[in-house]
């Protein structure tokens, strides 16, 4: 049996995000400065993948409101963009690399995972070549730098899961959601409109085109402070938004509803959202966390 150390490159780094580790700490600080902490300690933050050009500032809100002193776990969920999965894929690498430093995967949780047959193997191919959760990795070496030696990343490749399959994977992760050391990353834009993405839904109504946009992501948003995956779904079948992570999403609502028919509450709010504008409207909202009730 190989000992061999698997390491995923860092293969979106210097396009999709600067490769040089002191340019890239440098914007993430500068970001991170500008954002509040408000609602800290996070248990879970719904946050962006597109470039940081567009994206990075928004998504320092997010980040802003996590706690490194407690949290021992981070699992990242990311939509798959380039191969088709009806499940979830666990990756094939001990390592991931960023520009600031490498992550370490947790192989004891990723061993529970495999036991329960409900998760395929991705290729490293396929995991170098995804963006969702890579998008993540630097701003959570850099969320968790105060205490880099003592966390591990759980990441997980969602693919296009039915209602029931969301609710599976929903109910198989309220485990490790109910327990404070753990951290839920949600990777997800918002509406990718235009002929490019076949989505061109525009509610004159509400005037220009950014602004229906805003409206439907909005209308969105408030639907997922809800806390509600049934009432998600609903508006996915009605409005048909473009939410790449939607699914993703739908696992940590599941993951919420079950840990509510045990009684224990959570409370979600959005602290910012932002669009960018690069030949089609595509907007990153940012969602943000999920922590317990202090009530």
């Amino acid at each position: 049996m190989s000992n061999r150390v698997v390491c995923r490159e860092a293969s979106h780094a210097g396009s999709w995000y600067s490769a040089s580790g002191s340019q890239l700490n440098a914007q993430l600080e500068g970001w991170l400065s500008q954002a509040q902490s408000t609602i800290r300690p996070a248990r879970a933050i719904i946050a962006p993948h597109a470039g940081y050009t567009y994206c990075g500032a928004c998504a320092a809100h997010a980040y802003k409101q996590v706690d490194p002193s407690i949290t021992r776990r981070v699992f990242i969920l990311g939509p798959s963009h380039h191969v088709p999965l009806s499940r979830c894929a666990l990756s094939p690498a001990d390592i991931y690399r960023t520009p600031l430093y490498d992550l370490r995967i947790d192989q004891k949780v990723y061993a529970d995972l495999w036991k329960t047959g409900l998760f395929e193997r991705m290729s490293l191919q396929t995991d170098e070549d995804e963006h969702s959760i890579e998008m993540h990795l630097p701003y959570t070496a850099k969320a968790m730098e105060s205490h880099k030696d003592e966390f591990s990343i759980v990441p997980v490749l969602v693919g296009a899961l039915s209602e029931s399959k969301e609710q599976e994977y929903g109910k198989l992760l309220s485990k490790y959601l109910a327990d404070p050391s753990n951290l839920f990353i949600i990777s997800s834009d918002f509406c990718h409109w235009g002929q490019r993405f076949r989505y061109t839904y525009y509610d004159e109504s509400q005037g220009e085109i950014y602004r229906s946009i805003e409206h439907l992501d909005k209308m969105g948003m408030g639907i997922i402070e809800q806390l509600d995956p049934m009432s998600f779904t609903n508006y996915l079948k009605k409005y048909r938004n473009t939410i790449c992570g939607r699914h993703p999403i739908g696992v940590l609502l599941n993951a919420v509803a079950e840990l509510r028919k045990s009684g224990l509450e959570m409370n979600f709010t959005f602290l910012n959202y932002a669009q960018s504008r690069s030949g089609v409207l595509f907007s990153p909202p940012h969602l943000i966390p999920v922590e317990r009730d202090k009530g």
